[in-house]
């Protein structure tokens, strides 16, 4: 369906992401006007070109923001930008992410949830801010995971030297129920916020964690980063104006 988010303004962060450019380029070829936001608006448009996004495009402007800070959140939100939806993309981490779970140190937990899952909060709160002063029909996508919905199977991870972090299962549940309590605590029917949780992306892992990985779904593997954006416009869309509180899984079949 074309021009599904024909009229809406859309704030997407974490732009520049591996999902962030994709959301934006759909959005764009959608109909919306959009602001992109990542950290640096020259990496920005460096990612976003990438993606064969015209950085010129009039319905497009760029800006760089720092989730993880407070008082720019703050003013960003009241520096005048009119949106009616939002898409959360952003990953922020610090450098022992990952790491196995006897291994990890408590500090690094703490500011691992601290980096995304606070700044998850205050975009969330932020936007409920936004709609209380505007009043008009605003849609917010949180990105959560198969992990924020059923326990790791480790079993995928054997022969490879990766691990699923404890901090992701972590953050991506605590996503979810965060979304719930912010539609509650707003209670507005013109107020939304949906989950979408991808299941494994692509992005070159070992042959041996593919295989295993495939062989728990209904045959496709792991995903195309574009196989989640239909779900995602869907939600940004007036088409699904009474969804709201939902977390949506695509995954085929994984956590069947």
């Amino acid at each position: 369906m074309n021009n599904l988010l024909l009229g809406e303004n859309v704030l997407i962060i974490g732009a520049g992401g591996l999902l962030g450019t994709k959301v934006t380029r759909h959005a764009l070829e959608q109909g919306a006007k959009v602001i992109a936001v990542d950290l640096s608006v020259e990496h920005l448009h460096a990612r976003l070109s990438k993606e064969g996004v015209d950085i010129t495009n009039p319905n497009l402007s760029c800006s760089s923001l720092d989730i993880t800070i407070e008082d720019d959140v703050i003013k960003f939100f009241e520096s005048g930008i009119k949106i009616t939806g939002a898409v959360n993309c952003t990953y922020p981490r610090n450098k022992a992410y990952g790491a196995h779970f006897f291994d990890v140190k408590i500090s690094d937990f703490n500011e691992n949830l601290s980096l995304h899952l606070g700044s998850a909060f205050l975009f969330t709160q932020q936007c409920a801010k936004y709609f209380k002063i505007n009043k008009k029909p605003f849609s917010l996508v949180n990105i959560s995971s198969i992990y924020g919905v059923i326990a790791p199977k480790f079993e995928i991870y054997d022969n490879t030297t990766m691990s699923m972090p404890v901090e992701y299962a972590a953050i991506k549940s605590a996503i979810l129920h965060l979304s719930k309590y912010a539609i509650k605590y707003v209670n507005n029917s013109l107020f939304r916020i949906n989950s979408v949780s991808p299941g494994g992306i692509f992005d070159n892992q070992p042959e041996s964690f593919l295989n295993a990985y495939k062989a728990l779904t209904n045959g496709e593997g792991m995903l195309d980063v574009n196989d989640v954006i239909g779900t995602i416009m869907f939600l940004l869309s007036p088409t699904s104006k009474f969804v709201t509180g939902q977390n949506i899984i695509v995954d085929d079949g994984f956590t069947l």
